[in-house]
């Protein structure tokens, strides 16, 4: 293997020379079609680890959906409901468990995912490379690929789609270092472990997290662990299903997740999945125009014969009161947040979108707030006393 690679430029076009390179030893992952980019390397590489971190954590193919070096979905192979697969376009056809895993990362935030870059656990399959297919997408990066998938990516974007191969046994250096400004940073690499033994200390009074809340409480601390900070996420049936990263409040980052759980749920209404679409709209254009649909500005963006240009019928009016009344039925949600609650709002917002379990890492001087806040609603709050920033 190579140990270096010239990329056509760094962050900015204006940002010449770029490359990546190895101090010692070759690059861990061959290009097998295409050519990277500085951000593609960036969203490749945090997803593989991510995803890793997932499979060890769960024992199931996971997947994530990068932008801009921040998940902006991340999942594990739990089986798709009729409802999923209508929502998620994934309709007909065999479904495989990484086709699963990824599916439901995409599904997480659609909008968001526009122009992904994929991360994959295991061996990318034809059912996974057959749904990529018609996706907007940058990249992907996994161990191996069958011969049909391989086949299938490198005839995306008219054969520039790009294509990376991890090497799977590669282990990093134990020490990091970056350039900000001229200036070298190093630290240990932040190889903390989130595993079960994160959430035994419950102190509020509900302490009752079943197995399948604990799972999705690890997808959401080891989704978070490549997010960057300040960051939550909602977590749902092994996917996460909504993402707040880099806010610089915590509850800013909790209503930002909180909104697009909300929206995640809305896909699923009578009322969304019965939308009359056009049989000649793409599916980018699908999700704008639910995107749309849900919000309070439906009638200025839809209004008048805009409709017209996805539906084959004006829809109704998604009212408010029908929103609010579908919201109230979303239950058992999981939040993780990369850093404490420092007050009870983050809850309060929380409690909103569904949440009954949550993980963070405890240690504000305000605890006993944000502790009362879930007993309030009975929510149980696991304190794992690990911080989980990223920059």
């Amino acid at each position: 293997m190579a140990n270096s690679m010239e990329l056509k430029y760094g962050c900015n076009p204006n940002q010449k020379p770029a490359r990546v390179f190895m101090t010692e030893g070759g690059l861990p992952f061959t290009v097998l079609n295409g050519k990277p980019g500085y951000i593609n390397l960036l969203d490749a590489l945090n997803g593989w680890q991510l995803v890793q971190e997932l499979r060890e954590a769960t024992g199931l193919p996971a997947a994530a959906s990068f932008k801009h070096v921040s998940p902006a979905g991340a999942a594990v192979a739990v089986p798709l409901s009729e409802t999923l697969q209508k929502a998620y376009c994934a309709q007909g056809g065999e479904l495989s468990p990484m086709a699963t895993a990824y599916i439901r990362a995409r599904g997480a935030d659609r909008m968001s995912s526009y122009g992904d870059f994929v991360a994959l656990s295991d061996e990318c399959d034809k059912e996974t490379a057959s749904f990529l297919k018609h996706e907007v997408s940058d990249g992907i990066i996994a161990p191996s690929y069958s011969e049909e998938a391989l086949s299938i990516l490198k005839s995306k974007r008219k054969g520039t789609y790009l294509v990376l191969q991890m090497d799977r046994d590669y282990k990093p250096e134990a020490l990091e270092r970056k350039q900000v400004f001229g200036v070298t940073f190093e630290q240990q690499r932040n190889d903390v472990k989130i595993t079960p033994d994160c959430l035994t200390d419950i102190p509020t009074g509900n302490k009752e997290i079943p197995e399948s809340a604990r799972r999705d409480l690890l997808l959401a601390l080891i989704t978070l662990k490549y997010t960057q900070s300040n960051s939550v996420c909602y977590a749902k049936d092994g996917q996460a299903i909504g993402i707040g990263a880099g806010q610089q409040s915590r509850v800013h980052c909790v209503r930002l997740a909180g909104s697009k759980a909300d929206i995640w749920y809305l896909r699923q209404s009578p009322q969304v999945l019965s939308l009359p679409f056009r049989e000649d709209v793409r599916r980018p254009d699908r999700d704008n125009a639910i995107d749309v649909y849900v919000g309070p500005e439906y009638m200025d963006l839809l209004g008048g014969d805009n409709w017209k240009a996805v539906f084959t019928e004006k829809p109704p009016v998604f009212t408010g009161e029908e929103k609010r009344q579908w919201l109230s039925t979303m239950t058992d949600v999981a939040l993780g947040s990369d850093a404490f609650f420092p007050f009870g709002d983050n809850i309060e917002r929380a409690h909103k979108s569904g949440v009954k379990y949550v993980a963070q890492a405890g240690g504000s001087i305000r605890d006993d707030n944000v502790i009362a806040t879930c007993d309030k609603y009975g929510i149980a709050m696991a304190m794992t006393h690990i911080r989980l920033f990223h920059h």
